[in-house]
């Protein structure tokens, strides 16, 4: 195979470049620069590949990040021990503030934080995006990879492997001589719109029927934080729910999460809507309408919103009317694809793959876990198309797994809870986990603070739940609880988990 041409120059003139010891280095040119493809570019550049990346916007350490656009990301053990293999976990968690729990704010105004894990050797970590992506680039130029922005992919000539790339700033149109491409460009990925031309890759998208509007709970008169910050603050409503984020100059994102179309003439009992396929709601005569962002349009029918139903945050948010009228109403989907590889000649990654709803905070971890594995892939075997086999045979299920369980978690966060049922089950669960650490761990302990797969966490998950579900049957407390049949059932029904994990 004909090694790479350098991105920007004449196949006649110039030669592929060379390592230290006169080899040509191998070559990779990765479309866009957000936070998989810059992470990837880190991994390899520095095991001594050639990188390129090209990246539509333009440079985000000058222009500054677009707010209103994406939720915080909530960096959990397997981002980290991605960004390890990058060596760049310092530089990212200078940035992060911890959450220990989520902070549930109850309708009927008390507050409760339910720990995610049981201390703070197991916590998440928020961060901004823009920070985060910030960092990594100048991590990935550091360690040789060039990046090239203003370059939108317009398309891609897979049997002459020529990639169009135009520019926004004007009509300029550049040619690119490549040997692989990888796709790190997103949910709305250019590079697979041009894969789907040339191949059949089973992709479809299942949108939720729910949106999400950012705002912003600013510093407080001292400059710090005006609620707990060591928490992701949850305010559970049932149909709807609202979220807050730390970040670490003393602010909140805060994101609204709303169904499309609102129900008029009832409310919710913690039902679950028909937008996703599950039960229509329940309704209960005599409430206020169900809200929708088609029954919300103006900050000002925000603003008395949040004073009706959040109250305590409403106070908190002086810029609600101006955020809700300018920050745009983003789209929550899945994608799901059958394929994520053009033979030799292009690969998938990170969303532009699998594109999850944000519920389990592991759309960033799960891309830094795809960007590992195909580092690792590439780095066993000179076979690109061998790589690319191996990448998608051990990460497409494992995205699957999350896909479904970032679904489950919505449902999770804003109707259970506080629901009475789901916090004796939690509380049964964290009390076997107890007594059985190497058998029984929490289904969000196993995706939050391990490296097992999420497929396996998914599978255990589910016999634990069912589990807890048959234990606490007709239960409303722990009280004369027969503890020796339940670490019956935990013996005969779970394995123990892998020594390392």
């Amino acid at each position: 195979m004909a090694e790479p041409i350098p991105a920007g120059t004449s196949a006649a003139t110039e030669a592929p470049p060379v390592s230290g010891d006169g080899a040509v280095a191998p070559h990779l040119t990765i479309v866009g620069a957000g936070l998989a493809g810059a992470l990837l570019a880190i991994l390899l550049a520095q095991r001594g590949w050639s990188i390129d990346v090209y990246e539509k916007r333009g440079d985000l350490r000058e222009l500054g990040y677009e707010r209103g656009r994406s939720i915080n990301l909530a960096l959990a053990e397997r981002g980290r021990h991605a960004l390890r293999q990058a060596d760049a976990d310092d530089a990212v968690m200078a940035k992060t503030v911890m959450m220990r729990g989520r902070m549930v704010h109850f309708a009927d105004g008390h507050l409760d934080l339910q720990r995610y894990g049981r201390d703070d050797t197991e916590v998440i970590w928020s961060v901004h995006r823009g920070e985060l992506n910030e960092a990594l680039l100048d991590i990935a130029e550091e360690a040789g990879a060039r990046i090239h922005f203003h370059h939108r992919l317009d398309s891609v000539d897979f049997e002459a492997r020529i990639a169009k790339f135009g520019d926004d700033r004007g009509d300029t149109v550049r040619e690119i001589h490549f040997d692989t491409l990888v796709g790190a460009d997103g949910a709305g990925s250019s590079l697979r719109q041009a894969m789907a031309e040339v191949c059949e890759l089973g992709d479809r998208s299942e949108f939720l029927g729910h949106s999400y509007k950012e705002l912003e709970i600013p510093p407080g008169p001292d400059g710090g934080f005006q609620i707990e910050p060591h928490a992701l603050h949850i305010w559970p409503r049932g149909r709807y729910m609202c979220i807050a984020l730390p970040n670490d100059e003393g602010t909140f994102t805060v994101t609204l999460f709303l169904p499309n179309r609102g129900a008029p003439d009832a409310g919710t009992l913690n039902g679950v809507d028909g937008d996703h396929g599950d039960t229509t709601n329940v309704t209960k005569p005599g409430t206020h309408p169900a809200p929708g962002f088609d029954t919300i349009t103006t900050g000002a029918q925000a603003r008395a919103f949040f004073d009706r139903d959040f109250p305590d945050a409403s106070r908190l948010i002086p810029a609600l009317e101006h955020d809700f009228d300018h920050n745009p109403t983003g789209v929550l989907g899945t994608l799901y694809l059958d394929r994520w590889h053009l033979d030799h000649r292009a690969v998938l990654i990170g969303d532009a793959a699998h594109a999850m709803v944000p519920f389990h905070g592991q759309g960033m971890n799960c891309a830094f876990e795809d960007c590992v594995a195909l580092a690792n892939h590439l780095l066993q075997t000179t076979a690109r198309g061998e790589a690319f086999a191996g990448f998608q045979a051990e990460r497409l299920p494992n995205a699957r797994a999350i896909q479904q369980m970032a679904l489950e978690n919505y449902l999770e966060m804003r109707d259970h809870v506080d629901d009475d049922d789901y916090l004796l089950q939690r509380e049964l669960g964290n009390r076997l986990a107890e007594r059985h650490p190497q058998r029984f761990l929490p289904r969000y302990a196993m995706v939050t603070f391990t490296h097992l797969p999420y497929a396996v966490a998914l599978a255990r998950g589910e016999t634990q739940h069912e589990m807890l579900v048959e234990l606490t049957r007709d239960r409303t407390s722990l009280d004369g609880f027969d503890w020796d049949a339940a670490d019956a059932l935990v013996e005969a029904r779970l394995p123990p988990l892998p020594e390392d994990y």
